[in-house]
């Protein structure tokens, strides 16, 4: 294997020139220089692609656009002839490879009239994951880079369209940050991964057969990791059917001058420190967030886990359970939510008022980020549930009214009917499922508040639903509560039985795959939604949620999430009111007033809302004053 420590760049470009056998590909050569994919189009394209790679650039980082008939590229690299530094060229003729070759210098005169693109490539960021601690596979194996087509569509310029095309490296899962944290800083060479996990969910089926480059073998630990690749560049021009075109063969890269920009992740400001977690392990999924967005969003759990009511519930408590079911539910694209805890057997409606607010505030940031959202609740609730939407909109607590229903069991398939497109396990109509405050089932099958009166007879099986889902590749649960007895709580059961008063008894036994732990259950509500916040406008994780693709974040984008932010008018002034009208009381007294799990909103709620971090942290300075200024505050 030649090695950049013993040959130069230009000698290796010498090398080539002689067509030597010895270099097949250039993947692990000339380790710590920035190598280049190639484009070469008739001078009547250039601007269409140039405006293609500035709309792709994950894909397609431009590096260099040469003159009309120029061979060489001098601010890459000295004394270069594009016409014959690539190992090998692919040749094509109205969109379809004819042939590949070792020189394009038969094609002199038809070049006279062509303009060449130097496109950033990967090889340029493996000497940085070597520096990191990461194993590059493929140059461990000898092999080139694994390449793959994927249903991630490119953004359109002109004639060019086309899927983006990903490398693929396998890395042990313990170096899955060093892996993103040396590559997110080298643009230049791609950026950080696109994509960490199931293949599928890129749309790619067998990571054994490549669309180009080789199988490269994954070891015991490794986890499948996608960047963004310059051969999409290739997928582009078939897709533009030119009479003629070229560009280099995958794998087949044109090796620059250029050192290869590297940064250490010891450097890196928090803004620029990605962090990956694992969000789902059936599909295995894992996301990406920066430093400082996760220390903003455990800040938020940690404020939420207040225990103002002494019932120590943070025994409970189970960190980075908040920023999980967040990444999760930012990748989601629908939204199943549930609340309505029946405590009150003795009145009439028995619901409570934690649970309503929280479930609201949810699905208004859902809203706003664009998810499919609906809502299930008891049947015999439904209609003073579907009222409360109502009101939630023409109070503005809510922009749109989210589809309020209500499931019956009406046999051991009811829930996979409900769940998924005829009942067919592969069409999920959720992709994550929320219960908010929601009477979880016990062990013995019946349903306590925490005085342990069974209420059984107030709740339907809406359990089932998160039983059923945890069978469901692509469907993520998630549980919201205060006590312990809540749906979805049963992840925390023995910690429920160990330090709940009538833990042995009421403790939910319905686990989710993430329990977020909160003082009130509203406010596990209120964190989802500025998590959330934070989530997306962080621009690591919006890169990342957008496969690298995709326009920066508005003005108008930030203000409409914002506006959708919990606030005290919002809880207060509207939404209590609204269920006081339909006669919902407190959980702890049972008061038909404006205080929720015998907590007055004054001070404690205010409070918790008032001390949110995410509007003073994440709103821009000269912006903060809109959120702190909100009436009611």
């Amino acid at each position: 294997m030649w090695q950049s420590e013993s040959l130069s760049p230009s000698a290796l470009r010498s090398i080539i020139r002689l067509h030597s056998r010895d270099i097949k590909n250039t993947s692990g050569i000339a380790a710590g220089y920035q190598q280049a994919n190639v484009v070469i189009l008739h001078k009547d394209l250039a601007d269409d692609f140039e405006a293609f790679c500035r709309a792709n650039s994950s894909p397609l980082p431009l590096l260099y656009r040469s003159k009309c008939g120029e061979w060489s590229c001098g601010p890459l690299a000295t004394g270069s002839d594009i016409r014959e530094d690539c190992p090998e060229y692919c040749v094509f003729e109205n969109g379809v490879l004819m042939k590949k070759v070792a020189s394009l210098s038969s094609y002199t005169p038809q070049l006279q009239d062509m303009v060449t693109f130097y496109l950033g490539c990967s090889f340029g960021f493996e000497s940085a994951l070597k520096a990191a601690g990461v194993p590059v596979r493929n140059v461990e194996q000898g092999k080139n880079v694994s390449m793959y087509k994927t249903s991630v569509a490119c953004i359109r310029a002109g004639q060019f369209h086309c899927p983006m095309v990903v490398s693929m490296r396998p890395v042990p899962e313990d170096k899955l940050d060093n892996a993103a944290q040396s590559t997110h800083g080298i643009p230049l060479a791609h950026g950080g991964p696109v994509h960490i996990g199931d293949p599928k969910l890129l749309g790619i089926q067998d990571l054994s057969q490549p669309d180009y480059g080789d199988p490269v073998k994954q070891c015991p630990g490794d986890v499948p990791v996608f960047w963004a690749c310059g051969v999409t560049g290739v997928e582009a021009v078939q897709s533009c059917k030119s009479a003629l075109a070229f560009t280099h063969s995958p794998g087949c890269m044109f090796i620059t001058d250029q050192k290869a920009e590297t940064i250490s992740s010891l450097t890196l400001e928090p803004a620029q420190c990605p962090l990956s977690f694992c969000i789902s392990q059936n599909p295995q999924h894992y996301s990406i967030a920066s430093k400082r967005a996760v220390q903003q969003i455990r800040a938020i759990e940690e404020l939420v886990v207040e225990d103002p009511g002494s019932r120590g519930i943070r025994a409970l408590f189970l960190q980075d359970e908040l920023l999980k079911a967040c990444l999760s539910l930012s990748h989601s694209s629908s939204v199943l939510i549930t609340t309505g805890f029946p405590t009150h057997y003795m009145h009439n409606p028995p619901e409570e008022t934690d649970g309503p607010p929280g479930a609201i505030a949810m699905a208004a940031m859902l809203q706003a980020l664009r998810k499919e959202v609906v809502i299930v609740t008891d049947g015999r609730a439904l209609e003073m549930n579907q009222h409360i939407m109502r009101d939630a909109v023409e109070k503005g607590v809510i922009k749109t009214a989210v589809p309020v229903i209500s499931f019956q069991s009406n046999g051991p398939d009811s829930a996979l009917h409900f769940l998924c497109h005829d009942g067919d396990p592969t069409k999920p109509r959720f992709d994550h499922l929320v219960a908010i405050e929601r009477s979880g089932r016990a062990t013995d099958g019946n349903y306590y508040n925490m005085r342990g009166v069974n209420i059984k007879h107030l709740v339907d099986p809406i359990d089932d639903l998160f039983t059923t889902a945890s069978t469901i590749a692509g469907i993520t649960t998630t549980g919201v509560g205060d006590g312990g007895n809540e749906l979805g709580m049963g992840k925390v059961k023995a910690a429920v039985k160990a330090y709940m008063p009538n833990g042995n008894l009421i403790a939910c036994d319905v686990a989710a795959d993430f329990a977020i732990t909160a003082g009130v259950s509203n406010w596990g509500g209120y964190a989802v939604a500025c998590a959330l916040y934070v989530l997306n406008l962080c621009p690591i994780h919006w890169r990342y949620l957008h496969s690298g693709l995709g326009l920066s974040l508005t003005p108008d984008q930030q203000s409409l999430w914002m506006a959708c932010l919990p606030t005290v008018a919002k809880v207060y002034d509207k939404m209590l009111h609204i269920l006081v009208k339909y006669g919902v009381r407190s959980g702890k007294t049972a008061n038909l007033g404006l205080e929720v799990d015998g907590l007055t909103f004054h001070p404690y709620h205010s409070d918790i809302i008032h001390r949110s971090p995410a509007p003073i942290w994440c709103v821009p300075a000269g912006r903060r004053g809109m959120v702190r200024n909100k009436p009611g505050r």
